[in-house]
């Protein structure tokens, strides 16, 4: 996020004899945008957005853009929703690999060449977004997933190539000696964007600050969603786990995309909008970090009189939540406290600024 705000989290670990006691989160400071928008007309803020969120704009802007529709009883057409459709995932899949590069592959030098090759073809790709996709951009998809292949990725379904550069930080993650004990695990989906919305106009602006669904903070992200979507068991659910989920949803979306990036086979609940009322409504948008919520209220000149958004970070950094599941209780091997915690943050969001402390504390 490029405004000027605390836009970090502090992570401080207390640890009691190398098991972690407690796990307290300073969330950031986030953007203004309630006051910034407040008075507005609602279609001069859609070009404003890329200029305030760093990450996922093309979500963000949906999202607006799907809410402000939905208030004033805008219908689009098919074709409108699937360019869409596919400008979201054609930003989800940079907005992951970013993640790859920046969280894993970032000391890789034997890999350069093959990062070059696979960010000239996503700049192509997301340049390139028409309402129609055509062979230039599935040609170009071939290109990315040829890349990717370079990187040790198998085509979809496929197991990552033994020896290759994604295979062995796998391998290195597990390695990473974090014990954690068992936890309830809760994933944010579709289902429960009734739940949310019907909150984010009602309840004061701390939900969207510290949301939860009748108490539990429910993590959100490509983990979640392949948990969500293919019905599985969350064990074992370390940080291996979850870059195994990010490569697999990578290899899906592009597949997607090379398929022709149709409508009827899109993502259920990619994009979804909610009437709340006369001059009410809130979108719902699943980006690369996780599901992007947004709510609005017009006026009858058209001008925003109430704005609220509500960001994955919000649920996966939540003093309750993901974070603070997978290492409350962990026992930590001494040497390698930092490695660890950092492994869990980077699993859950690779490009979330933070600043990381330990203290120690009496015994467990």
């Amino acid at each position: 996020m490029s405004f000027a705000a605390r836009s970090k989290i502090d992570v401080t670990v207390s640890l009691a004899a190398n098991v972690v006691a407690a796990v307290e989160i300073l969330p950031r400071v986030r953007p203004p945008l309630a006051r910034l928008f407040a008075g507005k007309q609602a279609s001069s803020l859609l070009n404003v957005l890329p200029r305030l969120f760093a990450l996922c704009a093309a979500a963000q802007q949906t999202a607006l853009l799907s809410a402000i529709e939905t208030a004033r009883d805008e219908a689009i057409t098919r074709t409108t929703k699937q360019h869409r459709i596919a400008l979201v995932v054609t930003e989800r899949i940079a907005e992951l690999l970013r993640g790859l590069f920046v969280g894993h592959l970032t000391q890789d030098i034997a890999s350069a060449r093959a990062i070059r090759s696979l960010m000239r073809g996503m700049s192509a790709l997301v340049g390139s977004a028409q309402p129609a996709w055509d062979s230039a951009q599935r040609e170009t998809t071939t290109r990315i997933v040829a890349a990717l292949a370079a990187l040790g990725m198998p085509n979809e379904g496929g197991a990552l190539r033994s020896g290759s550069p994604l295979a062995l930080r796998i391998a290195a993650l597990d390695e990473i000696d974090l014990k954690p004990i068992p936890a309830e695990h809760s994933f944010l989906s579709v289902a429960d964007d009734r739940n949310v919305i019907k909150r984010l106009l009602v309840d004061d602006a701390t939900f969207c600050c510290c949301p939860d669904l009748d108490g539990h903070a429910p993590e959100t992200g490509p983990w979640a969603r392949q948990m969500t979507r293919d019905r599985l068991s969350p064990s074992p659910s370390g940080a291996a786990e979850r870059l195994k989920a990010r490569i697999a949803e990578i290899l899906r979306l592009c597949a997607w995309i090379k398929d022709g990036a149709h409508i009827d086979s899109a993502e259920h609940g990619i994009i979804e909008r909610y009437k709340l009322g006369p001059g009410r409504a809130a979108a719902a948008v699943e980006c690369a970090r996780g599901r992007l919520y947004h709510a609005v209220e017009l006026d009858l000149q058209g001008r925003i009189s109430r704005f609220e958004f509500l960001a994955p970070t919000e649920w996966n950094f939540h003093r309750r939540g993901p974070l603070v599941r997978n290492l409350q209780g962990a026992v930590l091997t001494a040497k390698r406290h930092r490695d660890a915690v950092n492994a869990v943050i980077a699993s859950l969001d690779p490009c979330v600024g933070f600043t990381l402390n330990f203290r120690e504390v009496g015994d467990a």
